[in-house]
Parts: C-alpha cells; sequence; structure tokens
C-alpha cells in the first residue's frame, strides 16, 4: 500500500498549504481528499507536488507492505 503521510510532513516543513497547491498547483479539492485517504493518484498528480512541493517522490510517498 503507499501511504502519504510524508506528504503532510513536507508540506509543514516548506510551509504549503492544501489551498496553495489547490490555488497554485493545479490540484483539485477531490485529489486532497484522496491523498488524506492514501487513495489511488496518477503520476501526473505526483509529479505536480514534488515540482510544486521541489522534493523527490519517497518525500510524500511510502509503500507499506500490508499483507
Amino acid at each position: 500500500m503507499i501511504v502519504f503521510d510524508k506528504l503532510w510532513i513536507t508540506m509543514k516543513q516548506k510551509e504549503v498549504s492544501s489551498y496553495r497547491l489547490r490555488e497554485s498547483c493545479g490540484i483539485d479539492s477531490k485529489t486532497i481528499r484522496r491523498l488524506k485517504a492514501n487513495e489511488n493518484i496518477e503520476t501526473k498528480t505526483l509529479n505536480k507536488l514534488c515540482i510544486a512541493l521541489n522534493c523527490k517522490l519517497e518525500d510524500i510517498a511510502e509503500f507499506i507492505d500490508d499483507m
């Protein structure tokens, strides 16, 4: 399972709000909700997040083996 717990930590460290992601990065509120619920996200969204936060994928997402 992919979880986005690190996203919220990275956003806090970089002082980027959900509002800023929506307004300046083109990430809609449904996508923010999906991220909070650790639901499926398109790779283009991950790309937008990495660009907006100037970070690597491992700074926003993590694989957790749930088996």
